[in-house]
């Protein structure tokens, strides 16, 4: 098959095309003919050999696809069905090439542009794990603090769809993207307790720019907080979620009720940009600022 993949750590520049053995899923997997992946802060890091787990080489990055089912080892899809999942995570990658295997899926609406279903299952997964987390429950307020990104993004559209109030954080430059998804925006950094309009029930830190100590006064409890990238969180009495690496309960269940929401008009998943060239993505992703997600066109 063809691949997009790396055979030295650097810079973006480092992607090329390229040809490598068709991989094959697992009891439980499916592989997809893939359409397109998404771009995530996890590929940028792994390409440029800053992953603290071993890296074989050649590596293909991507986390993220969308595509056609072409081989099934689950009883729940068959050959030609139309799924957005994510790989194994252990795998690191995999994504952004002819065929992916994908550890989790959901069927994807026939509406569903391929570019949004691309971008949204690790993310989905993320958000939905913390929203449980933090028992988010329709008419409570939410405020996200690092809004925009591709997580933050997601995580305040799928709150939204469960009925709740959301306040979400960005720089100045971000607030206009913050309020066209449905949340009410305000510069993140220090003086949150200031800006933040009203009450708010519980926080999630996707930023992790060291706002947890505002957070816990905000929200009252730091059991009312979640962080996702403030490996600090404890020293604050905050819970930091890893995923079921570090044990705790998936949060896979969301893309189903996603691609449901989406079908309902309640729920889409932000893209900033679609690209043909991997490099260039990366090379986006790197720049910043992030505005939703980045895509790669695979097919």
């Amino acid at each position: 098959m063809f691949a997009i993949r790396f055979e030295r750590f650097g810079p973006p520049e480092v992607l090329s095309r390229g040809e490598l053995p068709e991989p094959h899923p697992g009891p439980g997997q499916v592989r997809v003919r893939v359409r397109a992946a998404g771009v995530s802060p996890v590929d940028l890091a792994i390409r440029a050999g800053k992953s603290r787990s071993p890296i074989a080489l050649p590596h293909v990055p991507g986390v993220d696809a969308a595509g056609v089912v072409d081989e099934s080892a689950a009883d729940s899809v068959s050959a030609g069905d139309e799924v957005f999942g994510a790989v194994d995570v252990a795998r690191l990658g995999g994504a952004t090439a002819e065929f992916a295997v994908l550890d989790f899926w959901a069927a994807k609406p026939p509406s569903m542009p391929w570019a949004q279903a691309a971008g949204a299952a690790s993310g989905i997964e993320t958000a939905t794990r913390a929203l449980d987390l933090l028992g988010l429950r329709a008419g409570s307020t939410l405020l996200v603090d690092g809004a925009s990104g591709g997580v933050g993004s997601l995580a305040v559209g799928l709150a939204l769809a469960r009925g709740a109030r959301v306040i979400g954080t960005a720089a100045p430059g971000n607030q206009q993207f913050v309020e066209s998804l449905g949340a009410t925006p305000v510069p993140y950094g220090p003086g949150l307790r200031e800006r933040v309009p009203g009450r708010v029930d519980a926080a999630l830190d996707v930023a992790g720019r060291g706002s947890l100590p505002e957070l816990v006064a905000l929200t009252g409890t730091p059991s009312s907080v979640v962080t996702l990238a403030d490996f600090g969180g404890p020293a604050h009495g905050v819970r930091v979620s890893v995923g079921v690496l570090g044990g705790e309960p998936h949060g896979r269940h969301g893309l189903a009720a996603a691609a449901r929401w989406f079908e309902q008009g309640r729920f889409r998943v932000p893209v900033e940009a679609v690209f043909e060239d991997a490099a260039a993505a990366h090379a986006a992703a790197e720049r910043g600022p992030r505005r939703g997600k980045l895509i790669v066109a695979v097919a």
